[in-house]
């Protein structure tokens, strides 16, 4: 028997009444308050996990911080934290660790807490790229979108999710633009995608312009609060959101019938796993960093494989293989915490070529 731990934290105050009722009507202050005086703690015992190869189990382990809270307090003490989280999972008896949402992206982005532990380390970044690009291509097909001819947007593109998404969509689209606040990182980003692949991408730090010309977008920025509005998108963007939380405001379902939003990494498990824990994924699902960690303990490699900024297309293209190896597919699509129907999509399809049809006839 395999076995693994995973660290996960609430990413805002509200998140912890799902473990813990009572404080559903706490303010986010109180709430915020009383996790920094707890210590990291065994949320839920995972089983069930088997492939044709292997069976796996693990543990949930909670690091009692908000995405907020690791943004804004002192990043030794958030480092910390989290390196005694780990220690829970060691004591435990896991043989590696996954990094779940902030806690993969603070200080060095894992190095560090790998150091200080005693077993493996992963944050998972791998197989979520491998996941979102899947689910991006499954979702331009079905919208009908050439990627050949798309215009295709990397929102948070020199971020090492980012960056890599960034290097495989270049040998696969013609028209790619790279959107992030460090304009010199991104120049060096594209001067490399260049090299290796011969496209010359375009770069910008204006991300609302970049939004409005985009057909395809992935968002993958660290940003707390949602960026990407209603009125920034054209009709008919795909949008795959892959940063949590989420970079895509609620308002976009609520106000735009005519846009597709699908959440990047959704993965089914294989066998019948039991999470202990609801997360508000449907049974037998998980987030692809979840699943990299349990696809890399099935497979027996304790290995420290997703650390870092630096994220390499081998990498990825590696993990990819494994998860087919063991049985991890993708889960079909997912918006805002829903599963997303044929009937659904087929429905904003329609409302796409009504918007454009109303647009060549000049009504508003």
């Amino acid at each position: 028997m395999e076995r693994f731990a995973f660290v996960l934290h609430p990413l805002i105050a509200k998140d912890v009444s799902r473990k813990f009722p009572f404080t559903k009507n706490w303010p986010d202050g109180l709430v915020e308050g009383v996790l920094k005086y707890i210590p990291p703690f065994k949320t839920s015992h995972i089983t069930g996990i088997q492939s044709s190869l292997s069976e796996g189990e693990g543990w949930f382990v909670t690091c009692p911080l908000t995405s907020r809270q690791m943004v804004e307090m002192p990043e030794q003490y958030v480092v910390n934290k989290i390196i005694k989280a780990g220690k829970v999972a060691e004591k435990l008896g896991a043989k590696i660790l996954g990094l779940g949402a902030f806690t993969s992206i603070v200080g060095d982005a894992g190095i560090t807490i790998a150091k200080n532990l005693n077993i493996a380390v992963t944050t998972g970044n791998s197989y979520t790229v491998a996941t979102a690009l899947e689910g991006t291509r499954q979702a331009a097909t079905i919208m009908g979108i050439d990627l050949q001819r798309a215009n295709v947007l990397v929102l948070g593109a020199t971020g090492s999710i980012g960056a890599a998404c960034a290097q495989i969509l270049a040998r696969e689209v013609r028209y790619l633009t790279l959107a992030a606040r460090n304009e010199e990182k991104l120049e060096k980003l594209a001067e490399q995608i260049l090299r290796k692949s011969g496209l010359a991408v375009k770069v910008t730090a204006n991300t609302k312009s970049a939004l409005k010309s985009a057909d395809i977008i992935i968002a993958v920025t660290s940003a707390v609060d949602s960026i990407i509005e209603p009125e920034d998108l054209k009709s008919g963007a795909i949008v795959c959101d892959v940063a949590r939380p989420r970079n895509v405001s609620r308002r976009v379902a609520e106000m735009r019938n005519d846009i597709l939003v699908i959440e990047g990494g959704v993965v089914e498990v294989p066998g019948d796993v039991k999470f202990g824990l609801n997360f508000g994924f449907p049974d037998g699902t998980a987030y692809a960093c979840m699943a990299e960690t349990m696809i890399l303990s099935l497979e027996g490699r304790y290995e420290n494989f997703t650390l870092g900024r630096d994220l390499t297309v081998k990498q990825v293209e590696t993990i990819e293989k494994l998860a087919t190896k063991h049985g991890f597919k993708l889960a079909g699509f997912r918006s805002f915490e829903k599963a997303i129907t044929a009937e659904e999509i087929a429905a904003i399809k329609a409302n796409v070529n009504v918007d454009c049809d109303r647009q060549r006839r000049g009504i508003s």
